[in-house]
Parts: C-alpha cells; sequence; structure tokens
C-alpha cells in the first residue's frame, strides 16, 4: 500500500478535502468530535499532513516570533538565563504544542534589521515607548501581542504583567521595615516602570516620607546601576532599602552597597521584581516577585494565535504575583 492521501483520510472520515485540511491548519472552525475523529483516524491509518504543501497553500511561515528592545544586558545576563529566556523557553513549548514554531529574535540595536524575518506574528515583550521593533511589525502588516502594556498604544492587544500588583508587593514589603525607600527604574519609558513610579510616588506621599528615585540607563546593566546607586548612597546615608525592580540593576546595588560599606540586610534592605538566577544566586539572595512567567507565556501565544485564525479558545488566566523574600530585605533565605 502507498502512503495514505488527504482524500484517503478524508473519505475514511466521511467529510471533504477541505474539512480535513481545516482540521489541520486551523484556518477554519471544524466543530470538536469532527476534528477528534480525524485525528484518530489519521493515526489510525498513518496520515500525516504535508506542512511544506499547506504553507504554500495559505501563504503561512507555520511561525510566530518572540523578541524585545530590551537589551541583554538587563534582559538576560552572561549566561543568557534571565527574564526573556524563560519566557521565550515557555512560550516555545506553547507555541509547538500547538503546532507552531516560535522563533527568538535578540535585542536589536539600532542598526540591525529584521527585513529577513518571515512570521505569522510576533509576540513583543515590554515594549517602550514608541518601540522601534512594533513599527516595523506595524509597518508589515504583521499580527502582535505583547507581553505587558505597550506605552501610548492602548489599541494593542496585551497579557498583562501585573506591575501595578507587583509594586505594591514589593513597596508594601519594603516599606514595612520602616526607615526611607528609595527607587531605581530604567530611563527607558516601559510600562511597569511608568506604573512604579507612578505607585511608589503616592505611597511615598501617604506615607509622608519624601521620594527619592532615580532612572539608569538599560544599556548600561549592572555597572551602570552600581554607579548610580553608589552615589545615591552616598548622598543620603537616611536610606535604609531600595525598590529596584530590574535584576541587573538590583545586584549593582549589592556592589555599589559594599562599596559605600554598608551591609545587606543590616544597613540596607532590597528587593528586585523578577525572581531569576540573579536574584537567587546573588549573595545575600535577593527578596523577588514570581510573575508566574510560564503562564504569561502561553497566555501571550494562545492570545496571538487566536488573532491569527488559529484557534477562538480565550488565553488562560495568569495567577497574582508573589512575594518570595530572601535575606537582602532581612527574611529566611528561600
Amino acid at each position: 500500500m502507498g502512503k495514505p492521501t488527504i482524500a484517503d483520510l478524508a473519505k475514511a472520515a466521511g467529510v471533504s478535502v477541505t474539512t480535513v485540511s481545516h482540521a489541520f491548519s486551523g484556518r477554519r472552525y471544524v466543530e470538536p468530535e469532527t476534528r477528534k475523529r480525524i485525528e484518530a483516524l489519521a493515526h489510525a491509518i498513518g496520515y500525516r499532513p504535508n506542512h511544506r504543501a499547506q504553507r504554500l497553500r495559505t501563504g503561512r511561515a507555520g511561525s510566530i516570533a518572540l523578541v524585545s528592545s530590551m537589551p541583554f544586558a538587563v534582559a538576560a545576563g552572561p549566561s543568557r538565563l534571565g527574564f526573556l529566556m524563560e519566557i521565550a523557553a515557555a512560550a516555545a513549548v506553547a507555541a509547538f504544542s500547538r503546532g507552531i514554531a516560535l522563533c527568538l529574535v535578540p535585542p536589536l540595536g539600532p542598526s540591525d534589521s529584521l527585513d529577513a524575518l518571515e512570521v505569522d506574528g510576533a509576540i513583543v515583550v515590554e515594549p517602550e515607548l514608541n518601540d522601534p521593533v512594533l513599527d516595523f511589525f506595524f509597518n508589515r502588516g504583521v499580527d502582535v501581542v505583547s507581553i505587558g502594556r505597550a506605552p501610548g498604544r492602548d489599541d494593542l492587544p496585551f497579557v498583562d504583567l501585573q506591575s501595578g500588583a507587583t509594586a505594591h508587593l514589593m513597596l508594601d514589603h519594603l516599606l514595612a521595615g520602616g526607615g526611607r525607600v528609595g527607587l531605581i527604574t530604567g530611563v527607558q519609558r516601559r510600562n511597569s516602570y511608568i506604573e512604579m513610579e507612578t505607585i511608589y510616588a503616592e505611597r511615598m506621599a501617604k506615607a509622608g516620607l519624601s521620594p527619592l528615585a532615580v532612572r539608569v540607563d538599560e544599556r548600561g546593566g549592572e555597572q551602570a546601576a552600581a554607579v548610580a546607586a553608589e552615589a545615591l548612597l552616598r548622598a543620603d546615608p537616611t536610606i535604609s532599602a531600595l525598590c529596584v525592580p530590574v535584576d541587573a540593576f538590583a545586584t549593582g546595588v549589592l556592589d555599589a552597597a559594599r562599596s559605600v560599606g554598608r551591609k545587606v540586610p543590616q544597613d540596607l534592605r532590597l528587593a528586585t521584581r523578577y525572581d531569576g538566577m540573579r536574584a537567587k544566586l546573588a549573595t545575600p539572595p535577593l527578596t523577588a516577585v514570581n510573575l508566574h512567567l510560564d503562564q504569561v507565556a502561553a497566555a501571550a501565544v494562545d492570545l496571538l494565535l487566536a488573532r491569527l485564525g488559529h484557534h477562538d479558545h480565550e488565553p488562560g488566566v495568569v495567577s497574582p504575583p508573589t512575594l518570595v523574600p530572601r535575606a537582602s530585605s532581612g527574611a529566611s533565605p528561600v
């Protein structure tokens, strides 16, 4: 017997060839029971869909991109195991389980080009205000969703990173220890920075404390944060805690504290946002927040695929962020 064809499968299932094609491509709605019957019969007779032929017929690339304008200096680390990489790993698994390949696009510089990239859609991680990555995809008519709200782009579908709730978690924890709390965020205008700065200012005013916030350019990474934090700590010895959402900046603050003779957490308490390898392996380990990035990534893949017409179910619910107290803020190491 020869290799079974799509016509053989359609005949066995009692449906049209078009219905079989839609069942595998996801281009059109097929009743769930019909889809299951087609898939079961395909397995039974040994039929395998020709995905290359499907792409030629539909004009689709069969892949989506995950991209960020956030530099590796803060999005990853020397080992490339960081915020962006955790999202990429989870998104790749979610996409593959849905029959789609995921292409990870490294953070781009001003001279980089995406012209050779052929994808059906894109997930942009924490875009900044007027992000050139968004402009690239919009200008080419590529569907885009974002992880984290895109500043100035209320029309862009997004999976909420719950930055406001995260800000309150970190500030609640640090303010509970008493004293003056400072804030270090990024110069770039990403929604998580904007929400953190707004909530910080409100919380300081409510507590009757003077705000003390500085911004650091992401491109400088740990070293730039260390320089800024050292100047801040030398200028104001009354600071008893620092809220530093970017984990790379937080490890720079640890270096700065050592330089000025401030012990963490005895003389300076510290908390960061992302509970990644930097937070866990720092000395002392950093209090951080579990953002449930596996759920965030899967929800973003589902949101994008729904826009592309691959399915019509809603993305999964993302759990609220949870604080992970560690020694940097005076808690017992976790």
